[in-house]
This record gives C-alpha cells, sequence and structure tokens, in this order.
C-alpha cells in the first residue's frame, strides 16, 4: 500500500511540476515574452517590413511600374514585439508606417515555422493603443 501511495504521489509532483514549468527567464512555457532590442534586431524589422507588404498586397496596393497606390502603406519600423512559442514562433509586433503622409500605428501577428522557410500573417490592424 506504501509503495502505492508513492507512486501516486510521485506522480502527482512530476504533474504538478511539469504544468509550471519555467524557462530561464521566469515565464511560463507557451507564454508571450517581450523581444527586447527590438529597433536593431534585423529579423523583428525584417517581419515588420512583411507585415506592411502583405497587408499591401493584401489591398491591391502593390507598386506597379514603379508607382504607388494612394493609401499603400510604407515600412518605417517595429517599435515593440514579443514573441510565443507555438508550433513555429508567432510574433505580436508593433509597426509604425506611413499612410498618405502620416505615421501611424499599426499591430500584427506573424507566425513563423523555420523548419519549412515560412512566414504567414495572421492579422494586421490599427493599433488601439
Amino acid at each position: 500500500m506504501a509503495k502505492t501511495e508513492l507512486i501516486l504521489l510521485s506522480l502527482l509532483v512530476v504533474l504538478t511540476v511539469s504544468a509550471t514549468v519555467v524557462n530561464g527567464y521566469g515565464t511560463m512555457v507557451g507564454g508571450k515574452t517581450e523581444i527586447k532590442d527590438v529597433k536593431s534586431n534585423k529579423e523583428v524589422q525584417g517581419l515588420g517590413r512583411f507585415s506592411v507588404e502583405e497587408y499591401n498586397r493584401s489591398q491591391g496596393r502593390l507598386r506597379s511600374n514603379g508607382g504607388g497606390r494612394r493609401g499603400m502603406l510604407v515600412f518605417s519600423q517595429v517599435v515593440e514585439a514579443q514573441k510565443q512559442v507555438v508550433s513555429g514562433i508567432k510574433y505580436y509586433l508593433k509597426i509604425e508606417a506611413m499612410q498618405n503622409g502620416l505615421t501611424r500605428t499599426f499591430e500584427s501577428v506573424v507566425v513563423v515555422k523555420p523548419w519549412l522557410k515560412s512566414k504567414q500573417l495572421l492579422n494586421f490592424s490599427p493599433s488601439t493603443q
């Protein structure tokens, strides 16, 4: 009986610990983590540029014959970013872009799957903050 209780207690401890495991930065596994030095991070800036290009493409605002269409966004910079490990890496970006001469802020969500060499824009919208 004592052996069964010990096994059950061990199993309970393992399950409890695995459910609350934290990474080296003190955040929950699978939770969002802030990306530091965003403005100098080439990968994050590239994902911001990708987000704006994909948004323009989805809106039919691609440059044709060297000209641009009215309302097209022009990427400026990513100002804030977070990432989350999912089946790939999900990036939450706050992006500054120019539209009709005005600087506007947008929020973007991009999933990157490096092993498939894929990037997908999941959401792009004006910032609420």
